[in-house]
């Protein structure tokens, strides 16, 4: 075996995303695309001599040959020891679990989330750092600047390895070490919450169905739910990684998680339903005919944390991505501690938790997590409901209802309209962007404007400073417009239009979603012109 340096040249459009870079499978298998962006991560990060990196993905199309790829390319740059998990799978909370466990400098995470798989889907690749978080944009920024100038990239000509044995193998000089992705996981999860509590749970009788979506999550469900705590056999469905997640689009929520939602919605419907996405770190929580929003799953946690053995001690703050609804800003203030709004992307949390400033956290695309490792969580949240329902013995809907009542509730809904021409998209935001300064004071319908900006975020922690994070209208009322362009997709841009309007009264919580909020869905087509910029009647999906 031996070291070999390639010659290469920059690709032009490697800069990463909210999450890592993605692109279609046909151009990761480009002649040196992977191997570019790789190269420019390991001379970002510095010195790897000596380092331990973890690697793992979520089973995707193209997963095994690219973890083959990033082996050879890391036992050229000197890593002593890289951690992959069985078959090349490992989520991706787990990965920031086994990096922090491990004392790890790094991972790298074979990924597109819930984007669609197989040989004409997506594929992904990030790095997340020795806190077991995603790299900031400063890092992510260096990444980009260094795909522009490179020439040349290391890698060893050895074999590739057996990734579905267990145990101990050699390249070059480096230790690989193939583990099982979920005991590190599995280990964590009884630290937190009261398993014994959640068993019981099961033993009287509670069902449940976990919908894994042909995804990463399948393994750990299977393991812990039914293997640990004793719900019922075949309360996981779609339990095993497809590389094209079984045709399907694993993104939970109610559009692509139809046949979850369905069985909740039958005549014999279990007491819980839940999915996670195609990485395993976003989740939907389903009761009996009854949908919970990923804002009020955030706020219900907060507000009940101490119910679970590892937040009993309280929380020291609460984060929320800006478009995400307020409902735990409210569960904040009751509480007497702080909540933070940060940009979209989880790597906006890091500082804080690293800091100690917060300790849940959440986005409204379905993701929810906490201090216990830097990404949101899609399982950690199903055990937190779990122990919730334990604990409170009630139904979801109960439990839901009932916060509502003590806070309010916050309608909301986000309509996505997606694969968006890429310049039209851009001229429909900086058209609106254009008609922020004026709209203060402005009469729009039914509501009168309070702030209208593109919302900016100085990080508490370091002082780092993101511009141009999403358009904000907020009414004199609390409502709120919010638009912004997704950075997680491969074709086009998708526009997202986030919508919300609290309502105090209990005996107005039960108005449909989309009809409680169509005097801010008139105003938000009136001001943006979406029909007649995009060509779109409706959105692509509504949550």
């Amino acid at each position: 075996m031996a070291v070999q340096i390639i010659n290469t040249a920059p690709i032009a459009g490697q800069r990463p995303g909210t999450s890592g870079l993605r692109k279609k499978v046909s151009v990761f298998s480009e002649p040196q695309y992977l191997e570019n962006f790789v190269q420019s991560v390991f001379d970002t990060v510095g010195d790897c001599h000596g380092q331990t990196l973890v690697l793992g993905g979520d089973g995707r199309y193209y997963n095994r040959t690219a973890i083959q790829t990033v082996l050879r390319m890391a036992a050229a740059h000197g890593y002593a020891r890289v951690l992959v998990g069985q078959g090349g799978i490992m989520s991706t909370p787990a990965v920031s679990c086994v990096i922090r466990k491990h004392g790890a400098s790094g991972g790298l995470i074979l990924s597109a989330s819930h984007n669609p798989g197989g040989p004409d889907g997506d594929f992904g690749i990030k790095y997340n750092t020795g806190n077991g978080g995603p790299a900031p944009e400063k890092l992510t920024e260096a990444m980009f600047a260094r795909t522009e100038t490179i020439t040349q990239y290391r890698i060893s000509d050895s074999a590739d390895i057996d990734l579905d044995r267990l145990g101990i193998v050699h390249v070059e000089q480096m230790v690989v070490e193939v583990i099982d992705p979920v005991a590190d996981y599995a280990e964590l999860m009884q630290q937190l919450f009261d398993f014994d509590a959640i068993r019981a749970l099961f033993a009287g009788g509670l069902r449940i169905c976990f919908d894994g979506m042909h995804a990463v999550s399948g393994p750990y469900a299977t393991a812990i739910l039914e293997g640990m705590l004793g719900a019922k056999k075949g309360s996981v469905i779609n339990g095993v990684p497809l590389e094209d997640f079984g045709g399907g689009h694993p993104d939970p929520n109610p559009v692509n998680a139809h046949e979850l939602i369905a069985i909740m919605a039958g005549d014999n419907a279990p007491d819980f339903g839940a999915a996670s996405d195609g990485d395993g770190d976003r989740n939907m929580i389903v009761g009996r005919r009854f949908d919970v929003t990923p804002s009020d799953s955030l706020a219900i946690l907060a507000a009940n944390a101490s119910v679970a053995p590892g937040y009993a001690g309280g929380l020291a703050g609460i984060a929320r991505s800006m478009p995400t609804s307020g409902a735990a800003d409210r569960v904040a203030a009751a509480l007497g501690i702080p909540c933070f709004e940060t940009p979209t992307g989880w790597k906006f949390f890091g500082n804080l938790l690293d800091a100690g400033m917060a300790t849940l956290c959440g986005e409204e695309s379905y993701g929810t997590g906490s201090n216990h490792v830097r990404e949101k969580d899609g399982l950690w949240a199903v055990l937190f409901w779990l122990n919730l329902l334990a604990a409170k013995q009630q139904s979801v809907e109960q439990i839901v209802r009932a916060h509502w009542a003590t806070y309010g509730r916050n309608y909301y809904s986000r309509h996505d309209y997606e694969a968006i021409d890429s310049a039209v998209a851009n001229a429909l935001m900086d058209a609106l962007r254009g008609q922020l300064e004026g709209l203060a004071g402005q009469q729009l319908g039914d509501y009168t404007v309070a702030l209208a900006d593109d919302f900016s975020y100085t990080d508490p922690v370091d002082g780092s400073v993101s511009h141009k994070q999403g358009v904000r209208i907020v009414m004199t009322d609390g409502s709120r417009i919010v638009l912004r362009l997704s950075g997680t997709g491969t074709e086009g841009a998708t526009l997202r239009l986030y919508l919300e309007r609290y309502e105090a009264d209990p005996a107005h919580h039960s108005i449909p979603t989309q009809e409680a909020l169509a005097g801010l869905i008139a105003v938000a087509e009136q001001l943006a012109q979406i029909r007649e910029r995009t060509g779109r009647d409706a959105p692509t999906v509504t949550t």
